[in-house]
């Protein structure tokens, strides 16, 4: 089992405010890769982290070639073939741009959404940009045909809650509109993740994966609860699904990933014991490393979802 999620960065502001710079990584699957991007930095509008700071918004890039993206050769030797980069403002500041690379077409199944709703011109979203991998074409055509109003889809669900949204069994859902064609395709699980931007509008990013290509090993989402944040849901490619009350909660003011994305507003990306909260058996799945991503709502983080590698 590999997660069709191959490699993930986080792009800090530097302490003047310009150029990002790499906070973390994690690279294990694409170490040269990974060294690589740590001696670059990137500009306002420059590469694929700047695009997204200055448009305000996720950028999909289908493919690197005959694109703006800095590390084509790089990518295409560590066998990645396109990339999601989600800006996280809040209160109107940049905290990060969290990168996320997707791996060989014919290696993976699955697919990567934006989707976008301008209220002056709709009441649903559609979708802006898509990548689809070596998923059959009926997917895509039915997915770029469509649209969802507030609350339908995974995507619509999303919006309406303003918080994400994670379906482990396609099939078995009632939230998911396009099973059939989803189940043909191989697909199974789904992530919708609404997106703070500085554009105009609604994103939400929605990533779809079958179980030989998961879009991690373990996904979870955090509240909080007072003075601790409290898991919401989990699932675990090898434990299944993961009850809130199973997990203890985290002091808000914890030294681990998860509280440091929700009190920096930030997003982490951590390797390693630290990468786990105290007692956790997330070793015994096979579990290495977790990126932390804040959902912002309001101008203020909500959530903060777990992705865990």
């Amino acid at each position: 089992m590999e997660p069709f999620i191959r490699v993930a960065e986080v792009w800090t502001p530097s302490k003047e405010g310009s150029p990002l710079e790499l906070s973390a990584g994690l690279f294990d699957a694409a170490p040269a890769f990974g060294a690589i991007s740590r001696k670059m930095c990137f500009g306002r509008a420059e590469g694929l982290p700047g695009r997204a700071w200055d448009e305000g918004r996720p950028v999909l890039l289908q493919r690197f070639e005959g694109s703006f993206f800095q590390r084509t050769e790089a990518a295409r030797a560590a066998g990645l073939s396109c990339a999601v980069a989600l800006p996280i403002f809040v209160g109107g500041r940049l905290t990060s741009v969290v990168v996320l690379f997707c791996g060989d077409v014919q290696a993976h199944v699955g697919a990567i959404e934006l989707w976008h709703n301008d209220p002056r011109i709709s009441t649903d979203l559609t979708l802006a940009d898509g990548y689809f991998g070596s998923t059959p074409p009926e997917l895509e055509a039915l997915t770029r045909d469509g649209s969802l109003s507030r609350g339908a889809g995974a995507p619509g669900l999303a919006w309406q809650r303003d918080a994400s949204v994670f379906i482990d069994n396609i099939g078995e859902s009632r939230h998911f509109l396009r099973t059939q064609v989803a189940a043909s395709a191989g697909i199974l699980r789904a992530l919708a993740i609404p997106c703070s931007t500085q554009a105009g509008g609604t994103w939400v990013l929605s990533l779809l994966s079958s179980v030989g290509s998961p879009i991690a090993r373990r996904v979870e989402s955090w509240l909080p609860d007072g003075a601790h944040l409290q898991r919401a849901y989990g699932f675990c490619e090898v434990q299944g699904r993961m009850p809130s009350n199973s997990a203890p909660p985290l002091a808000i003011d914890a030294d681990g990933p998860i509280a440091r994305a929700w009190l920096t507003g930030a997003a982490q990306a951590v390797t390693g014991a630290a990468a786990l909260p105290a007692g956790d058996d997330a070793p015994a799945d096979g579990v290495q490393s977790v990126l932390a991503i804040p959902v912002v709502s309001d101008d203020a983080v909500s959530e903060i979802v777990a992705l865990y590698f």
